[in-house]
């Protein structure tokens, strides 16, 4: 397998560089990274139809990826709640090492192929699920190990990966390759690697949601109320709706506890 991940940067001698220099540089490679995902389109539109099909009849999804890969996941994973107003086990995020790791890399954590599937196990997941695997180098011993398992028992899967031709894309069923190429800092692939993998599991959350019906028009309509912020983003939406003023579009929006219940109960 060709990583071209930990290829050697377009650019040398990055400590005689000034920081305009570095940061315009920096810019110039993550131009790449829209074009790279671009190319991606196809694949990405199978993973997310497939894993709406599984959650449309109930089922949930899991990421599991090491280091940076992983935490994009556990961060992707924390964010659909609030935002669609769906259950906290709905979207679940798995980093080798554990929660600790996700503050702190667990020496070692990423080469163990079976712990994957042990820490898949901890939430009964059964074929109605779908398991997608994070991993820049496409390689990584934890995701292939947890993909190869989740496959041996009937579970459907996909990956994320910046390299072509890697072992968890010939393991996945459903496989996205993003080719980012080498990074500015050779083999710092929190950078593009990093970012593309980001997109992806914005668009292939997203995209779900939607398909879902957790969104209206192009609103929120179910994210929780957990914060000022998203009260006054509710408050907002439903002024623009109903062309109420302030006060009363909260006190609505307060009393149903969401943009979608208090629409629902003028429908009646």
């Amino acid at each position: 397998m060709t990583r071209i991940t930990e290829q050697d940067s377009h650019y040398n001698h990055l400590e005689k560089m000034n920081t305009q220099e570095i940061l315009s540089a920096i810019n110039t490679e993550d131009k790449k990274v829209a074009v790279a995902i671009e190319k991606a389109l196809p694949s990405i539109t199978q993973l997310s139809e497939a894993v709406y099909a599984k959650m449309r009849n109930g089922g949930r999804l899991f990421y599991i990826g090491s280091g940076t890969s992983g935490r994009l996941g556990i961060v992707d994973a924390s964010e659909i709640p609030p935002t669609y107003g769906v259950d906290f086990d709905l979207v679940i995020g798995i980093i080798a090492g554990g929660d600790a790791a996700i503050r702190k890399a667990q020496e070692g954590a990423e080469d163990d192929m079976a712990q994957a599937w042990i820490d898949l196990q901890s939430f009964n997941i059964n074929t109605n699920d779908f398991v997608v695997g994070i991993s820049a180098s496409g390689s990584t011993p934890y995701v292939l190990g947890g993909l190869k398992d989740a496959r041996h028992h009937s579970i459907k899967t996909g990956c994320i990966v910046c390299n072509p031709e890697s072992a968890i894309a010939a393991i996945s069923h459903h496989a996205v390759e993003v080719i980012t190429g080498p990074e500015f800092v050779t083999g710092s692939t929190r950078m593009k690697a990093g970012t593309a993998q980001k997109l992806v599991l914005n668009m292939l959350t997203t995209s779900v949601m939607i398909r879902l019906g957790k969104v209206q028009g192009n609103k929120m309509v179910d994210m929780r109320l957990s914060n000022q912020k998203l009260v006054e983003r509710g408050t907002k939406m439903l002024m623009n709706l109903y062309g109420w003023d302030a006060e009363i579009a909260k006190e609505k929006l307060l009393h149903f506890g969401s943009v979608r219940n208090v629409i629902l109960d003028l429908e009646k």
